[in-house]
């Protein structure tokens, strides 16, 4: 057993960028609330506003469109509702369409009654069923109110991308609002609103190199807006009550600003290390199974099966070789479940998945020896039946 580590968890949570963390540091210095007009805390509520364009660029937003959160989870809450105001005009939300991918914070359901949300279908490629969504628009309830339909851009643990391009015509088509979960693509695919298709979109600070516990939703405009889910004192204009965090808001900033520089030119660099690993895995073990191999996925995941190797077996054998990689989705409190994105795409989720992610500082001997640990463990698999 080797004494180094290496991490290939990134979906997971990405290592805390140095700028992060000195942003982090220097907003700790800081005195005053925010919402008070001395000096102090005019300079807080200037380095929030500073940190709420730096998240919209990212996006592709206008900052004033920008709500921010505690991370993805709460954003997630507070846009899946059907109580909506267009102006001062109540909206009314019908129904919720969710596709059978999505995180679990999606999949929940938000503020919506269970009875009120249905599960959008996914191709065995783990793609977004284009023609079943577009029938369960076309039988949607009118008078129940406006469908609301909720997809992930990247899916977590494949890291396939989504249609949304396409799903976003589908839903205009039918007068629909559409939200797009971008927490797995925000630093790994441009992101503009705009062309995207999307009304709102949801990313976390922590996933691109920023400190837990910040996030935002990101609205198109800024008329047609949920009602609030954390009321109180009204802070970011009444949409999102209680005193901003900013040292994790400057964090977030930080790393806002680091990943969208430069993020075609690194990610290339990033997919040819994840494919140089698959092109390894395959060598050493030709039965491994790729899932979303055949289709657009982002270039930072694998999310494979060894057949005859259990997920938790085999994440406790690559553990206890120094290779921290997750059995599916990592944000379920620790637990080791079945993956319901491998249901969804029709396979026996029994035996599930292995997650490896990268990132930026990923090196190319990390990449060989999570490579060498990975035929070892195939190796043992072959010979014992069994991964550790």
């Amino acid at each position: 057993m080797s004494t180094s580590r290496i991490y290939m968890d990134w979906n997971a949570t990405a290592p805390l960028l140095t700028e992060a963390r000195t942003a982090c540091l220097s907003a700790l210095d800081l005195v005053g609330n925010p919402s008070s007009v001395h000096g102090e805390g005019r300079t807080i509520r200037t380095l929030i506003e500073n940190a709420r364009r730096d998240v919209a660029a990212l996006c592709g937003a206008k900052a004033a469109s920008v709500i921010l959160t505690s991370g993805a989870t709460e954003a997630a809450n507070m846009v899946l509702t059907p109580d909506f105001r267009m102006g001062r005009t109540p909206l009314k939300i019908g129904r919720l369409y969710a596709s059978a991918i999505e995180h679990p914070a999606v999949r929940e359901g938000g503020r919506f009654a269970r009875e009120a949300v249905s599960e959008i279908p996914v191709t065995a490629a783990g793609v977004v069923d284009l023609e079943a969504l577009r029938a369960l628009l076309t039988a949607h309830d009118r008078e129940s109110g406006l469908p609301m339909i909720a997809v992930m851009l990247v899916n977590n643990e494949t890291g396939i991308v989504q249609p949304i391009a396409d799903i976003a015509e589908i839903v205009r088509g039918h007068g629909g609002i559409f939200v797009v979960d971008a927490v797995q693509a925000a630093g790994r695919l441009p992101l503009a609103i705009e062309e995207l298709g999307a009304d709102f979109l949801i990313i976390s600070s922590h996933k691109i190199g920023g400190p837990k516990g910040a996030g935002a939703l990101v609205a198109r405009g800024e008329i047609m807006m949920p009602a609030p889910l954390i009321r109180g004192g009204g802070q970011e204009k009444g949409h999102r009550s209680g005193t901003e965090n900013a040292v994790a808001i400057a964090g977030f900033a930080a790393a806002a600003r680091k990943v969208a520089d430069n993020l075609t030119d690194r990610m290339i660099s990033v997919a040819a290390l994840r494919d140089r690993l698959e092109q390894d895995m395959q060598a050493s073990a030709p039965d491994v199974v790729i899932h979303g191999r055949d289709v657009s996925r982002v270039g930072n995941t694998i999310f494979f099966t060894l057949p005859g190797m259990k997920a938790e077996t085999g994440q406790i054998a690559f553990d206890l070789e120094g290779v921290a990689l997750s059995a599916g989705s990592a944000c379920s409190s620790g637990k080791v479940g079945q993956s319901h994105v491998l249901t969804a795409m029709g396979y026996d989720p029994r035996q599930g998945a292995l997650r490896i992610s990268i990132g930026p500082t990923t090196t190319e001997a990390e990449i060989e020896r999570c490579a060498a640990v990975f035929a070892k463990v195939a190796a043992r698999r072959r010979t014992t039946g069994q991964a550790a």
